[in-house]
């Protein structure tokens, strides 16, 4: 491998990684535990919840005025009937389109503290990864901060729990699980078919895809698929190794970093099977990688990508 190679490769490593947070897709910190979301059902204050950078944060009074740091965390805020308390998102958010009315503090790499201030919130929604360092930079505003960051579906309906007990919805929080769960289940019912191998493609030169302990691999899993790669994380893969797995379906996001129209022109692309018998699917990039009550259509769009017989397509 080239100088020149490795270069390209650190730099896309690091552009996948802030990009990917940004949508809240990816984070360095795990999502709390499946069995963490011990939330009351009615809403008492002061609320201690257990945030997902796993810091124990308590919510003296119910919040009236919140400002969220990611896409994901807006969208669960929409989800629980939150969004009029909602006074600043950043410039990523698009997500519902009344978002649009909205304040922007800055982007979700580097969220303006002067603008955060200005808002007086008296609660803040980040993420992980790049967010870490200023969760005590807000604190000292005066705001409390809860970190919301899940890298699984399981660990995401724990995070709209302590999202719904941090506002005071607990049983909104519920409701919305439920309503998920529910979805996800008659996907899960309409597939009678085993696995289908893929692969699922999130940045295209150098190659860079979503391996396991991967939200996007939960999110095959659940659709009834097996991803071929199995290193942990998301990793810059090669051509040769593409065409060892040769997957079934290629899955690919469309955004600044991917463009998979062109893929049967790469050079050695047109050997796989996949693209062969045309078995090449383009997903909405904000459905599967923001962790919030939309991904389950996420999910829905690889399922009938892998088993378009069980959808009729």
């Amino acid at each position: 491998m080239s100088r020149r190679t490795r270069k390209a490769g650190r730099l896309v490593a690091a552009v996948v990684a802030v990009m990917l947070l940004a949508t809240a897709l990816v984070g360095c910190g795990g999502g709390a535990d499946e069995g963490d979301a011990e939330t009351p059902k009615t809403a008492t204050f002061p609320m201690t919840v257990t945030d997902d950078a796993g810091r124990a944060v308590t919510v003296d009074a119910k919040p009236e005025r919140i400002v969220s740091l990611a896409p994901a965390n807006t969208e669960i805020l929409y989800g629980l009937d939150a969004l009029d308390r909602v006074v600043g998102v950043t410039t990523y958010d698009d997500y519902p389109p009344e978002v649009a009315t909205l304040e922007k503090v800055g982007d979700f790499v580097g969220p303006n503290l002067e603008a955060i201030a200005a808002l007086e919130p008296d609660l803040v929604l980040v993420t992980t990864g790049v967010q870490a360092d200023i969760i005590s930079q807000i604190e000292a505003l005066g705001a409390t901060v809860i970190a919301i960051d899940p890298q699984s579906l399981d660990a995401l309906y724990v995070s709209i729990a302590t999202v719904g007990a941090a506002i005071g919805e607990p049983a909104k929080a519920d409701a919305l699980v439920s309503d998920m769960q529910r979805e996800l289940e008659g996907i899960q019912n309409a597939i009678d078919a085993a696995p289908v191998r893929c692969f699922i493609e999130i940045a295209q030169d150098p190659l860079y895809t979503a391996g396991a302990v991967t939200l996007l691999n939960d999110l095959i899993e659940q659709a009834g698929g097996e991803n071929v790669v199995t290193q942990e994380g998301y990793v810059g893969y090669s051509v040769e190794q593409l065409l060892t797995d040769d997957p079934e379906v290629y899955l690919a996001t469309l955004g600044s970093m991917s463009d998979p129209s062109d893929l049967a022109k790469r050079p050695g692309y047109g050997e796989l099977s996949a693209v062969k018998s045309g078995r090449v699917a383009v997903l909405e990039d904000n459905l599967v990688s923001r962790p919030g009550p939309r991904i389950i259509q996420g999910v829905r769009q690889i399922a009938e990508a892998l088993h378009p017989e069980a959808f009729g397509n």
